[in-house]
């Protein structure tokens, strides 16, 4: 029997001229000791778990710092009440001006897979956020951008331990990494930017 996949959608009102958010994925229930830290000190507006979060006290404690909306990993099968795939409205006084598709699993390699951006289109999205390979980037492909914040939790091979800032205004969207060891915004890439895309009312 093919399991039937769950979808959510949430708002996030920008109470400002723009909106902070924190992108975090991978935890696998152990996120780095100076993780609740560093995201503290950005005081996102909301936190996004790309999945694979493993032990749920991990949202707990992110809540402690801002509001979170999290989707399940491969590892998160029996979590209960967390959709699979979730697409977050952001909207101020004028109404939506910009959609996020957040999933766990939307690349191959360094593609976004053919079902992630059919999802992504036909929900008006214009920004994929992921996780699962640890693999920290930001891409375009197929009209999106693509966003992995990479992972904050225990480190695989030679990735780095990070996560990411998205800051949403009417006029632009940017994207970046920040080393969870050091505080310290993490390259080799340059940031992307992408201008809104309105929403489907």
């Amino acid at each position: 029997m093919v399991q039937r996949l769950v979808h959510a959608a949430e708002t996030l009102e920008s109470r400002d001229r723009s909106l902070r958010i924190v992108a975090v994925a991978d935890t696998h229930s152990r996120p780095h000791e100076r993780s609740a830290e560093r995201i503290a000190a950005l005081a996102p507006r909301a936190i996004l778990h790309a999945g694979d979060i493993g032990d749920l006290r991990v949202l707990e404690d992110l809540r402690r710092i801002a509001p979170v909306l999290a989707v399940r990993g491969n590892i998160d099968a029996g979590a209960p009440g967390l959709p699979d795939t979730m697409t977050i409205d952001i909207a101020d006084e004028r109404g939506a001006f910009f959609k996020v598709l957040l999933l766990h699993i939307a690349v191959y390699g360094p593609k976004l897979r053919a079902d992630a951006a059919k999802l992504a289109h036909r929900e008006s999205a214009s920004l994929v956020v992921c996780g699962h390979s640890h693999v920290p980037f930001a891409a375009r492909d197929k009209e999106l951008t693509v966003f992995n914040p990479g992972s904050i939790g225990p480190r695989r091979f030679q990735l780095p331990i990070v996560f990411g800032i998205i800051d949403v205004s009417r006029d632009r969207v940017d994207v970046r990494h920040v080393d969870c060891e050091t505080g310290e915004r993490w390259l080799p890439n340059a940031p992307a930017a992408l201008a809104p895309r309105s929403t489907k009312n």
